[in-house]
């Protein structure tokens, strides 16, 4: 198939050269899309309808990519199930994408619901090569019910390298997900290693299958936690053949302004909370005055005049109808032209669009406009709020109390906008503000991952992102370590303008082993005790210890550790308080142990990764070495935020868990 894109001729496009430009962009983005990717095999299931001829591959011996069996009525009854569509020389479909309709049994036929699959075959690969099949016949009763052992082998195969696609292994509640419908916003509560990220970038890849020409028009935008979260994604959707999506963070989502300072955890939760939505439209129609003059507009011999009280009537319409500031602001010289044309009219003469327009941009006109709804820069307006006590007391009077406005102020920078010291709580008020001027523009669907952490603020920068859209909000209450980590996800979903989106939660987990999630689980009693218990489909034990050291061989104990975990197969990652980074990395280096930093692509030569428990979130390796899970805790302003980053560090774990302390462990961890 790639061949065939590359050998089209694009030369002499019979078009204008943009049409011609149009077309040769479309080709190289399509041969991008069919690159050979040598660890994603292109089918990995079979689908035998029941009234399928026959069972193998083909008595001619031709290529087994691919094999169609016909039933009486010229249907085909036999699928193979893959990552892309793939078609012959002849464009006969030889493997069917796995977001098909036709290839959703695959993923939710049951033996009490075969939805008329005869056999289901799953194909296993090692380093991209077939090496196993296994059957079930879905339709013979005589079979025993057993696992896939396929199955398990995928999820338990070690994690060298960026995450990759489950699209073989996907569960049936997780497909049910995955293909919701366009228009409903879906919330996924999902508990570490139930796949819940897996589960939003395939249903963005099911959405761009399903409605590729109305999101290829709207756009879709996949927003994580931070960049390391990206890098570890990114080869994701690539994988499934989507290179479209634009993936950010919450942070660079509202990027107006470099980031120069940084609030303490009480100021960040205030500018986080959504009453500060309120004191900003306040204190942008503060602007807006009430006329005490006339406009009056000359036009050759004639003089048009408009008083006063109607301009405010005009006006307070304007206010009263809450479109965004900017649009009135343009609306406004055209209503007081419509009143100088109906005085036009009143006095017998015909007036026309052209002297409506021509009357909007008279100077009289302007000038009212700039006096009684002014230009507003969004940027001023937020700074002006945070350093002017009087306009703060002002605009927020009856929402913040005395001690709220205080936490806000901060020193007017010399020289205005461009030199403030910006926080990333800033931003997002600035961003707010920008909205009420001006509506940002929606996207079609939008993908939310560990949105347990956005403050309100941030929640509706994100819906201003999807207003007219869809979104998918991933996350764990549990997982929850910002000082303004939301409680509840109606609350979340009400911020996100969302609040009849259905939630979800997943809590079979598949890439936690058991021990390991019964073991941070004695966490949720004291972190989020209104969520069910995570459960493991996991049948292999994994590796797990608790090794307590005195004090003074913490950092020898930890980097011992890291050498035995390396002595396996699969990824490693260090975990350790953001204070003790750099006393471990001293640590590693002087074993002569290389590590790599979180976010950058782990290999064969390069399998250990030393994490900061800030940046853990989202992440996973085969093998998890926790330094002092103590320290972990008192980096966080509070017990609960502390326990709960160590829940995150504690779930990162694909097969084995080495926790390592001197000091003693919580209460919870501590049998």
């Amino acid at each position: 198939m790639r061949e065939e894109v590359e050998s089209l001729d694009t030369a002499d496009v019979a078009a204008s050269w943009v049409s011609a430009e149009v077309v040769r962009a479309g080709v190289q983005e399509r041969i991008k899309a069919l690159a050979d990717l040598s660890h994603a095999p292109l089918f990995f299931g079979r689908l035998d309808y029941e009234d399928a001829l026959a069972e193998g591959p083909p008595a001619d011996g031709s290529r087994g990519g691919a094999v169609r069996q016909h039933g009486p009525g010229g249907e085909a009854h036999r699928f193979y199930i893959g990552r892309r569509h793939v078609h012959d020389r002849e464009g006969d479909p030889m493997v069917i994408d796995w977001r098909a309709p036709v290839s959703q049994p695959f993923y939710r036929a049951t033996r009490r619901d075969p939805q008329q699959v005869r056999l289901r075959r799953r194909f296993g690969y090692t380093h991209g090569d077939l090496t196993a099949y296994e059957d079930e016949h879905l339709t013979d009763t005589t079979e025993a019910d057993r696992s896939s052992a396929l199955l398990q082998r995928e999820i338990e195969r070690p994690r060298v390298g960026p995450m990759r696609d489950i699209v073989a292994t996907i569960q049936p509640e997780q497909d049910e997900i995955v293909r919701a419908a366009v228009e409903g916003t879906v919330c996924v509560q999902g508990a570490p290693g139930t796949g819940k990220t897996a589960v939003g970038l395939h249903r963005v890849a099911y959405l761009l299958y399903a409605h590729r020409e109305r999101l290829a028009r709207t756009g879709t935008l996949v927003i994580g936690p931070n960049e390391s979260f990206l890098h570890y994604i990114e080869q994701v959707l690539p994988a499934l053949g989507e290179l479209a999506v634009r993936q950010t963070t919450a942070d660079r989502l509202v990027a107006h302004f470099p980031v120069r300072g940084a609030d303490d955890a009480p100021t960040a939760t205030l500018k986080g909370d959504a009453r500060m939505a309120e004191v900003l439209r306040r204190a942008l129609l503060s602007h807006v005055t009430t006329p005490t003059e006339p406009c009056v507009v000359v036009r050759g011999s004639r003089r048009w005049r408009v008083p006063a009280y109607e301009l405010a009537e005009i006006t307070e319409q304007l206010r009263e109808r809450g479109i965004r500031y900017g649009a009135a602001r343009e609306a406004l010289p055209q209503r007081i032209a419509h009143a100088v044309l109906i005085r036009m009219e009143q006095a017998g003469e015909a007036p026309d669009d052209r002297v409506q327009d021509a009357v909007a941009r008279n100077p009289a006109v302007k000038a009212t406009v700039k006096e009684v709804w002014p230009a507003v820069d969004p940027a001023r307006l937020v700074l002006r709020l945070l350093s002017d006590a009087d306009f703060l007391a002002e605009q927020a009077a009856g929402i913040l109390d005395d001690q709220e406005q205080k936490t806000l102020l901060w020193a007017r920078p010399a020289r205005g906008v461009k030199s403030a010291k910006w926080s990333a709580a800033d931003l997002v008020l600035i961003d707010e503000a920008m909205d009420l001027v001006a509506r940002t523009p929606s996207l079609g669907h939008v993908v939310l991952d560990e949105a347990q952490d956005l403050s309100p603020m941030q929640y509706r920068a994100v819906g201003r992102r999807c207003s007219t859209g869809s979104a998918t909000v991933l996350g764990d209450i549990a997982q929850g370590t910002t000082p303004w980590a939301t409680g509840s996800w109606q609350e979340a979903l009400r911020h996100l303008g969302k609040p009849d989106a259905a939630v979800e939660e997943l809590t079979q987990g598949f890439r936690v082993p058991r021990e390991v999630i019964a073991y941070a689980s004695r966490l949720l009693p004291a972190i989020a005790p209104e969520l069910e218990e995570a459960t493991s489909v996991r049948e292999a034990p994994g590796d797990f210890a608790v090794r307590a050291v005195p004090a003074g061989e913490l950092d020898a104990a930890v980097v011992a550790a890291c050498r035995e975990a390396l002595g396996r197969e699969g990824s490693i990652g260090l975990i350790a308080a953001d204070t003790r980074v750099d006393r471990l990395a001293t640590a590693l280096a002087e074993a002569g142990m290389p590590y790599l930093d979180p976010g950058r692509e782990t290999s064969e030569a390069a399998r250990l990764t030393l994490v900061p428990a800030s940046l853990a979130k989202g992440l996973e390796y085969d093998h998890v070495v926790l330094d002092e899970p103590a320290a972990v805790v008192d980096a966080e302003p509070d017990d609960r935020t502390g326990l709960r980053r160590l829940y995150v560090a504690l779930t990162r774990a694909v097969s084995g868990l080495t926790v390592v302390h001197a000091s003693p462990l919580p209460e919870a961890l501590s049998d």
